[in-house]
């Protein structure tokens, strides 16, 4: 039988569970409005979680899983995308901070603003839930194909945010992350923002920040706000861009990075300038959180918890296979690793983006990494085309270097790369078209390519 487990063991209900533009929000607070929200919504639905706002995204998500309602987190609003979800059956309704209006394929109801303080005194109802439930359906990013739902069960989901809780905890010499605050740049609705800003707040005794800051100058305001223990959870292509803004940043306890590898060189200048400690998150959709490093100390990640890795037989060494813990079944994860042993290993780039050219292999994440090292390189990407050019399938580079022409951004790449893998061709480009994780989906990424190279580029064979 299913054990019920609360949405958070133990905790404070007076000392701040979020933060609003510098004002703190007590946890009693934030089960007032779970509660106030969860009578309003319907007996029977999958709920939509459409609010941009970090608190009240919370307070949604919080106030299903009090009616025993499973959220669905679609990656964006668009019309397309809200008409594509399935429901399973059971009718969707929207959970929005805009005006319910807008969202025009199903009801919606609007999340309210906290409450005055003061009026949830006597509410200290702690939701429960069932271990095995189905509490979340998150959906892949789309960076290297079609988005695929995945479902997340209660008991799952706590074992997950526990790990990653004590192994930060861990990092900064702490008991637990109590009075850490935690802004983001990154979307709750992915998976790392879902866990590593929402769910960490909520099962791991830190406190958020209920904005999501885009600009340096708004990061920096947003990190300025709040007390310090405080964490800043963002992407390697937002890092490096608050980097190079020149904006004066507070000193910053802790800095998550994740989405795609960070290059030590900027893992190394985000500890100089935030004065704190960098740590990178592996995982995906499928399994969750898997792995962590500190970069700056070296390239090695180490499991979570009690995760474990070991290569599927008859793969080559090209198939991973994470276990234990919070993956309840045997996960193939999208990676190629170098193993260790169970718990260590290092990273070579995803089994679906290696490439060969002229008898050699690498992968385009290793490329892009090295090509976003070279001083004066704000953003780039390799571009695999159709086109054979003496034989042989060249890489093209698209590049957002403002200061550099291509002869310079080849001499860089010279030095980093084998020449099989040096591009015959530097698209300079004023950006790419990231998404607000800082990924590039495959489809945006062939549009892009089309769009700049001047020729049809066929979409990839699923």
């Amino acid at each position: 039988m299913s054990a019920w487990l609360p949405l958070w063991a133990e905790r404070d209900l007076d000392a701040p569970l979020a933060w609003r533009a510098g004002a703190p929000i007590s946890a009693r607070q934030f089960l007032a409005d779970v509660a106030s929200l969860a009578a309003r919504l319907p007996a029977q639905a999958r709920i939509v979680n459409l609010c941009t706002d970090r608190y009240r995204f919370a307070v949604a998500l919080a106030a299903s899983w009090s009616r025993g309602l499973m959220c669905l987190l679609p990656p964006n609003a668009l019309p397309e995308t809200l008409a594509n979800l399935d429901g399973g059956g059971w009718p969707l309704c929207a959970l929005t901070d805009d005006e319910p209006a807008s969202i025009v394929s199903m009801p919606a109801l609007q999340v309210d603003a906290p409450q005055p303080a003061g009026e949830a005194d006597q509410v200290v109802q702690v939701p429960r839930l069932l271990a095995d439930a189905e509490v979340a359906c998150l959906l892949t990013s789309g960076s290297t194909g079609q988005p695929q739902p995945h479902a997340k069960r209660w008991g799952a989901l706590l074992r997950n945010i526990g790990a990653e809780a004590d192994r930060l905890a861990e990092m900064l010499q702490r008991p637990d992350l109590r009075g850490v605050t935690i802004v983001a740049s990154v979307p709750p609705q992915h998976s790392y923002g879902f866990e590593s800003t929402v769910l960490l707040a909520l099962m791991g005794g830190a406190a958020l920040d209920s904005g999501r800051p885009f600009y340096p100058a708004d990061i920096a305001d947003a990190l300025a706000r709040v007390p310090r223990p405080r964490a800043l959870v963002t992407t390697p292509f937002h890092l490096k861009t608050l980097l190079l803004s020149g904006v004066a940043l507070p000193p910053v306890d802790l800095v998550l990075s994740a989405t795609a590898p960070l290059s030590p060189q900027l893992a190394a200048q985000a500890e100089a300038v935030f004065q704190g400690v960098l740590v990178e998150i592996y995982g995906c959709t499928e399994a969750g959180q898997v792995a962590s490093r500190r970069t700056s100390e070296g390239d090695t990640w180490r499991t979570l918890g009690e995760l474990r890795l070991h290569s599927e037989p008859g793969t080559e060494g090209e198939q991973f296979v994470v276990q234990g813990g919070h993956v309840l079944a045997p996960t193939v994860l999208a990676d190629v690793l170098v193993l260790q042993d169970a718990q260590h290993f290092r990273l070579l780039g995803r089994s679906n983006d290696l490439i060969h050219v002229a008898g050699k292999r690498s992968s385009l994440a290793f490329l892009n990494f090295q090509l976003n090292r070279i001083a004066g390189v704000q953003d780039g990407c390799f571009w695999m085309p159709d086109d054979v050019v003496e034989g042989v399938v060249r890489p093209v580079a698209f590049v957002v270097a403002p200061d550099l022409n291509a002869g310079q951004i080849v001499a860089g790449l010279r030095a980093l790369l084998e020449p099989a893998f040096v591009p015959r061709k530097v698209v300079q480009v004023p950006a790419l078209p990231r998404e607000a994780t800082g990924k590039i989906t495959a489809q945006a990424l062939r549009a892009f390519a089309q769009q700049h190279l001047g020729s049809v580029v066929p979409e990839a064979a699923p």
